[in-house]
């Protein structure tokens, strides 16, 4: 067993459910922000701070440990997005990325600082290889230019590129039930969707498209001719909410799971959550146009979501009965299973050396006990013995 509680690099049954070795080589367990991972959690901070203003405020309410996490789970998703978006790219871009997740749930990081903060947290938290390998599996459809004939392959996407990084922050967290790694997943989704409904004009005059196409042709839009030439319609439109729409589904249920979050993490979880929701609000009151506009939200608006989010959101019963019955979206289906299997790996794992742990210990006390009542057995003879001399 390693430091941090759980074996290290053993794989449970495939090599997506593989965890991270030490990348301190086993010594004492990772602890963010001391000695020389400072450095390194820096960098990240200032990754996250250039890369994402709305994550970068929502971190700054969460407790110091998840926020140093966090950082730098957000600078090696950032960086790996960077490897492969750059315009000067090779097309072994995507190998190399797999190279380097191999070394680092080998416990041998390159000398990247988000690859080294990356490999500290993973350990620490046991998020099983399969999860930041399913990252890079949605990377590879961008290079690929994949289109999504339905909602259903979209989410397929969504979950690769989002719905994993919502897994793994549930696992720094500490959560690792299905329903709140699903709930987890499904705040991914949403926020993925959004992503999607904002860039739909970016996207197309970069050449890629992210819309369902059986929606677009259902419009009457032809997917080739709207690449060609991208134009704002009506038709466009309802497609833009109709994924809306579907974000918003996977928001409630989001919003659901925040509150089996630790307490003090959830101000900052709602937080992001409000405030890509909000985007989607934008979105539909620039009249769902995302080819000639970008929505945006202020700085003054996503401090008055902090201060919303502050206060839990209130469901309807009707809402948390939805939520806490509802099975985990088929696209991430696997992912959870990955992840609880996982846990309930290291637990076992865990507990059975706290009970080694305590039985070697029950034996010593009960060993001591033993020879004590011997000695006062053995003094009691002595002076027993004394005494019948003096006489």
């Amino acid at each position: 067993m390693s430091a941090g509680g759980f074996p290290d690099g053993i794989a449970l049954r495939c090599d997506d459910r593989l965890l991270a070795r030490s990348p301190n080589g086993g010594g004492a367990s990772p602890n963010f922000g001391f000695t020389g991972q400072e450095t390194d959690l820096r960098v990240c901070t200032q990754s996250i701070r250039r890369g994402s203003k709305s994550f970068h405020i929502a971190s700054l309410i969460l407790p110091r440990p998840i926020r140093q996490a966090a950082h730098a789970l957000y600078s090696f998703c950032r960086h790996s997005d960077d490897a492969i978006d750059e315009p000067g790219r090779g097309p072994d871009a995507l190998a190399r990325l797999r190279q380097r997740l191999d070394l680092i749930y080998e416990g041998r990081p390159l000398d990247h600082a988000c690859d080294r903060a990356f490999g500290r947290l993973a350990h620490r938290h046991a998020i099983p290889k399969g999860i930041p390998s399913a990252l890079l599996d949605g990377f590879a459809m961008d290079i690929s230019g994949r289109r999504y004939r339905t909602i259903g392959e979209l989410k397929d996407y969504a979950a690769g590129v989002a719905a994993t990084v919502g897994l793994m922050m549930a696992l720094i967290m500490d959560k690792d039930d299905c329903w709140t790694l699903a709930r987890a997943a499904d705040l991914g989704i949403a926020m993925q969707l959004t992503n999607i409904a904002r860039d739909i004009g970016e996207d197309a005059r970069n050449g890629r498209l992210y819309l369902p196409t059986d929606w677009l042709e259902e419009a009457g839009i032809d997917p080739q001719a709207f690449l060609a030439q991208p134009r704002c319609s009506p038709e466009l439109g309802l497609v833009v909410r109709r994924v809306l729409v579907e974000a918003d589904h996977h928001y409630a249920l989001g919003h659901a799971g925040i509150q089996h979050l630790p307490a003090d993490c959830r101000h900052a979880i709602r937080t992001a959550a409000l405030t890509y929701q909000d985007i989607g609000h934008a979105i539909a009151a620039n009249g769902y146009d995302s080819v000639t506009k970008r929505a945006r939200t202020t700085l003054p608006r996503k401090l008055a979501l902090m201060a919303k989010a502050a206060r839990a959101q209130p469901l309807s019963r009707e809402a948390q009965r939805r939520a806490m019955s509802a099975p985990a979206d088929p696209s991430v289906e696997w992912l959870i299973e990955t992840a609880a299997d996982a846990a309930v790996f290291v637990k076992r794992e865990h507990g059975g050396a706290q009970e080694a742990g305590l039985e070697r210990l029950a034996a010593i006390l009960m060993g001591l006990q033993t020879k004590t009542r011997d000695d006062h057995r053995i003094r009691r003879l002595q002076r027993y013995e004394k005494a019948v001399k003096l006489a």
